[in-house]
């Protein structure tokens, strides 16, 4: 079956059955032209690479580093020191719902990214267990039952301290999967990491639900959906009942709609499907607050939520972070980070002692480095 619609494709992209869809002609656009194109069954077989769907691996020995042996966390990292950072929060989603439900998301993705690694190379990328149970959260959030607000500025600090243990074991390439509305935390915490201490390595954030934001299309625009990606509604409910069903009692799952002061197209939802003017986190006050308008702990129509539906979304995410993980490792490999004087206002003389293997000889922890132009007091 032929895949474009438009007899005249621009060049450097790749055309789907959707005449507003395009993906970049490179090796990410072309993994998600194939998913989009892809039936029940390839989609399937991607997942099961993965070995998807699984339980969640926070209590099995191996899986995190806090919970293996030292000595394979050592030679595990020696092979492969790409970590994963699972972020998540404790909010209400619902009466259907698990209050964990964004950090069960992240991590039972990231412990995908793992197994599959694990199988393909034999040296599996590292996930660390989510040090954000409870997160950040916008405004309007305030106030409801069963979501648990951690003062942005103490989740910011948390992570800057978790970015900085990680680094002094040996952890120099750093990605946060993150699941939940505090976004703008997060790329402060990098970007607050990086003005503290000047550190070479590789450290990212990512949405990944707005990474894969064209498999939460609606029907309307050619994708699976009868509604957009928003709060414990359709597509947060689909991959419950596809990841953690046992967690999932639909009978609860009700339809909700929020309401606004404004006209609703000046404010995108949570992964930019519409190219509104703004994002939904840019600001407060033209809606109400959720335990206003939405005291359910849904914001849209959970009850049409299918296990089905998270296929594809959960197959391009994988795909995606493999992709990333092998560039970065191509780009540096163990034991390597970006060349110091390019990448931070450092020395490589000055450095050289602080990259070592942890406790190798001649080793320097990354505590005792010399800050810029702040106090040296940890």
């Amino acid at each position: 079956m032929s895949n474009n619609s438009n007899d005249k494709v621009p060049e450097g992209l790749l055309a789907t059955n959707q005449p507003d869809l395009f993906f970049e002609d490179d090796v990410i656009g072309q993994m998600k032209h194939e998913i989009w194109a892809a039936g029940e069954e390839e989609v399937d077989a991607i997942l099961a690479e993965y070995g998807m769907p699984s339980p969640v691996e926070w209590s099995k020995p191996g899986t995190y580093i806090q919970m293996m042996p030292r000595h394979q966390l050592i030679e595990e990292r020696r092979k492969n020191d790409i970590i994963f950072i699972p972020i998540g929060c404790t909010e209400n989603h619902g009466m259907h719902l698990p209050s964990a439900t964004d950090t069960l998301f992240v991590s039972q993705i990231l412990e995908g990214v793992r197994r599959y690694t694990a199988k393909r190379d034999g040296a599996p990328c590292a996930l660390t267990l989510p040090p954000l149970n409870f997160g950040a959260h916008p405004y309007h959030h305030m106030g409801m039952p069963g979501t648990a607000i951690v003062r942005e500025d103490i989740a910011r600090e948390m992570l800057i301290d978790v970015m900085l243990g990680l680094w002094n074991d040996g952890f120099r390439k750093q990605i946060m999967i993150n699941n939940h509305g505090h976004l703008w935390m997060l790329e402060a915490t990098i970007q607050q990491f990086q003005k503290r201490y000047h550190l070479p390595g590789v450290f990212r954030v990512l949405d990944w639900h707005r990474a894969v934001r064209e498999s939460f299309r609606e029907k309307k625009f050619g994708g699976e959906y009868d509604s957009t990606f928003v709060h414990a509604a359709e597509a947060e409910t689909s991959l419950a009942l596809y990841l953690f069903p046992e967690m999932v009692n639909m009978e609860y799952a009700v339809n909700t709609s929020g309401k606004a002061y404004i006209p609703d197209e000046h404010f995108d939802k949570s992964v930019d499907p519409y190219r509104r003017p703004s994002r939904w986190s840019e600001g407060e006050g033209h809606f109400a607050i959720e335990i206003s308008a939405t005291p359910e702990g849904v914001v849209g129509l959970a009850a049409h939520g299918e296990a089905k539906k998270a296929k594809k979304p959960l197959a391009t995410i994988l795909k995606y972070l493999t992709i990333l993980h092998d560039d970065i490792r191509d780009a540096f490999p163990p034991g390597t980070v970006p060349p110091v004087e390019e990448v931070t206002l450092r020395t490589q003389e000055e450095m050289a002692p602080f990259l070592l293997e942890p406790q190798s000889e001649g080793w320097k922890s990354v505590y005792a480095l010399p800050r810029i132009g702040q106090s040296n007091i940890y």
